[in-house]
């Protein structure tokens, strides 16, 4: 029996997965979360094999979130789980230890799909992601500058871009408003922009934007 658990901030979401999952009779949802400051306690005292996560969570990034599971809990595989298309976020969530990311707009065969294969131990992509994978390897294949940030950089890329004032991006990362400014600047000086106003048309026409 798979042991499922979901962290999604929407009721439907969680309510969706938990009517897929019902009738697959080798899959269990164990807990569920919509709270990521939650999320890693519950997993400690349920050990699920895998966690479905979303990549945006009120408060605390899939991402960080994701990092922080990889490090305490390494054995429970993690599926992420976005609206944003893959080329935004499948890579860096890879890169962090997931085992799959699956959009929401996926059908939901795919998702259960997902869900036997990263429990199974395996990477889930689809074909799309992998061809992108395979790109990555040639060299000469220039990476969109969005790419060449850091994941710090490209999550208060996505807060500013929403419309979030500094001041409460520091009280969300719990880091200093100089220390927000500081990635504000490098972001800026990385893709090349010169305002707040230019990140967020940047951010909206590489759909950058949940």
């Amino acid at each position: 029996m798979i042991k499922i658990f979901i962290a999604d901030d929407h009721s439907l979401i969680r309510e969706g997965i938990k009517n897929l999952i019902s009738s697959e009779s080798d899959i269990k949802i164990i807990g569920e979360s919509s709270n990521p400051h939650e999320v890693l306690e519950q997993l400690k005292k349920l050990k699920p094999d895998v966690i479905v996560l979303d990549i945006s969570m009120p408060g605390k990034s899939g991402l960080d979130l994701l990092k922080e599971i990889k490090i305490q809990l390494p054995d429970i595989k993690v599926l992420m789980m976005s609206m944003l298309p893959e080329e935004q976020f499948a890579k860096r969530t890879l890169k962090a230890g997931a085992s799959g990311y699956i959009t929401k707009t996926s059908l939901p065969e795919e998702f259960i799909i997902a869900i036997r294969r990263v429990a199974s131990g395996r990477k889930y992509v689809s074909q799309n992601l992998a061809e992108q994978l395979a790109e990555d390897l040639d060299e000469n294949v220039e990476k969109k500058p969005y790419e060449l940030l850091s994941d710090r950089e490209f999550q208060i890329l996505k807060m500013i871009a929403s419309g979030k004032s500094q001041t409460d991006i520091a009280d969300e990362l719990a880091i200093s408003v100089s220390t927000v400014n500081t990635y504000r600047s490098r972001i800026l000086d990385k893709l090349k922009l010169k305002s707040n106003s230019d990140l967020i048309r940047y951010a909206f026409k590489n759909n950058l934007i949940d």
